[in-house]
Formats: structure tokens, sequence, C-alpha cells
């Protein structure tokens, strides 16, 4: 049965994430002691006892998700689980990389630190928000966006999450607007989100530029990889041509395309879905465009073992 791994990215977040794998699993609390380690923090700590209000800063959110997510996925190893596939939501797309060994885990947890830092600090001093809107097609939302846009009102489509999903960025009055009029649109719902600031828009290039500079130093393996990884630049295949590094900058500004990736999932067969790290959102996104989808959620021990139970390891 041909599988994919799926990454959750910014908003999974949880306090306790990951604490009940850690105390079973010794390949589990590795990967917590060898990040803390790198960085100088404890991570089991933020992941475990917050506060919620520290877990939740875009410079601890983005280290602790991935973190979490690398340590389930080192027990799925170990105990023989592979997939042929990986994507992930925006941050989770490293855990995907790391995972293919395009990025090493080193270079990964490292970057991953400074790419939470900028994002969560340069960007220009205004109250953003982001909202995901159901229901309405994704081109009569970038329509509403691009009207409110033109009349000096910043927000734009952030992420493409599937075909009955996109999710809005931008600064608060003008998303508090748009949703007013996505609804009168015929959006089913349009729902604020507890993530602010303006992710995957122009607003963070000093954010991009800033991470540029961390990306000069780190040394890709494409060649060497034997899993496929999507991007969420395009929902592409990663290939020996792309050059990554400008990808992973110009990613922290564009749209994330994870509609694409399903799409390109199921042309290529993928009949197993497994979503490792806090929350469940991906398989939702999945469920929606693939009825036909196996769809699976390891975010905590009782999930583990339970899909451990019936793949027979």
């Amino acid at each position: 049965m041909k599988k994919a791994f799926l990454f959750p990215g910014q908003g999974a977040q949880v306090v306790g994430m990951g604490k009940d794998i850690y105390e079973k699993y010794e390949e589990a609390r590795k990967i917590y002691d060898k990040a803390s380690e790198i960085l100088g923090i404890d991570i089991k700590k933020l992941c475990f006892e917050g506060p919620e209000e520290e877990l939740n800063k875009t410079e601890n959110t983005q280290i602790a998700i991935l973190v979490t997510s690398l340590a389930i996925l080192e027990v799925l190893k170990s105990k023989g689980i592979e997939a042929e596939i990986a994507c992930g939501l925006s941050l989770g797309e490293y855990c995907a990389l790391i995972y293919s060994g395009i990025i090493s885990f080193e270079d990964g947890i490292s970057l991953i630190k400074k790419r939470g830092y900028y994002m969560g600090n340069l960007i220009p001093d205004e109250e953003y928000s982001m909202a995901a809107v159901i229901g309405l097609d994704s081109g009569k939302i970038e329509e509403i966006c691009k009207e409110l846009k033109d009349f000096g009102k910043f927000i734009v489509p952030a992420n493409y999450n599937c075909s009955t999903q996109t999710v809005v960025s931008g600064v608060k009055e003008a998303v508090e607007e748009a949703m007013e009029k996505l609804k009168e649109a015929g959006a089913k719902r349009v729902i604020p989100l507890k993530t602010s600031g303006p992710f995957h828009t122009e607003k963070l290039i000093e954010a991009k530029k800033a991470y540029e500079k961390e990306l000069e130093n780190i040394t890709f393996n494409i060649e060497k990889s034997n899993v496929k990884v999507i991007k969420n630049l395009d929902g592409t295949y990663y290939n020996s041509d792309d050059n990554i590094k400008e990808i992973l900058a110009k990613h922290i500004i564009s749209s994330v395309r994870f509609d694409r990736a399903i799409k390109l999932m199921q042309e290529e067969g993928v009949e197993e879905y497994i979503e490792i790290g806090p929350g469940r959102t991906l398989t939702g996104f999945v469920r929606k465009d693939n009825k036909e989808a196996k769809t699976y959620n390891i975010n905590s021990l009782e999930s583990l073992e339970k899909y451990l139970e019936e793949e027979n390891v």
C-alpha cells in the first residue's frame, strides 16, 4: 500500500504534545534531547509544560512542532514504517525534507529556529489576522482580496488548503471587512484563526531577506534522497534542478498550495495518508478532496500504538 507522510504547520501546537510518547520511547527521547543540545534550550519543557503564551510565540511554536513531529517519526522509523512521499504545511515541509535526507537533522533544527524568529519578529508594526474561508471557490476569494487590496487594504490568500478551504491573511481591518464580503459571496463559513501573523505574504519580505543569509551555509542532498517531497510553493516534487535555497526563502512570502499536493498524491495512487505530529488538520483536508483516502493521525501514545497494532509491528 502506497503511503504518504504529512506533517502539520503552525497552529497545531498544544501544551503537553509528545509527552506520553517521550515517556515511553527512547527513540523519541533522543530526538528531544538532541534538538535541545543543538539549540541550547529545553524543547521538551516548552512542549510538555508551556506555558501556552510562550508556546504560541512563532519563534517557539515552529521549533516545538518540528521536534514533536520528528520524535514521533523516529518511533515509526524504528518500527520499519516508511513512506514513498512526504509533504507538510508550511513549517511541516521541513519535517518532510529532514525525513527525506535532503536536509540534515542538525541543519533543519537550526533553520526552523531562525525561521520562526524572523517570521515572528521581522514584520511591519501593524495588527494582523487570518481567517479560513470554507465552501467558496478560490477564484472568488482571490477576486475579493484583490478588490480590497486595490483600495489599499492589505489582504491576500495565504493557504490553499483544499478545494473547499482557503485561508486569507492581512491587516486586521481588511480581514474583518473581507469576512463579511466572503459570506455575502456565498462562503459557508468564515472562521478567524488563532494565528495572527501575516504569514505567506509579502509583509514578510524582511524575514525572507534575513532567512536567505541563513540558507547560504546549508548543504542540500537531493540526489541522495529516495523519498519524493512535495513543495508548498507549487505542489510539485523537489527535483535535482531546483534552487532549494531560493524556494525555501520564497516560501516565507508565497501562498501554500497544499490543495495541489493533495491532487498530486491522489494522482500518484497514494492509498494511506499518515499525519505525524500535533493536530489532525491535514488528513481532514485530504478527506475533503479524496473521499476514498485511508487516513491516520499519530499525535499521541494511544494513536501511535493503535496504528502500530493495525500495521502488525
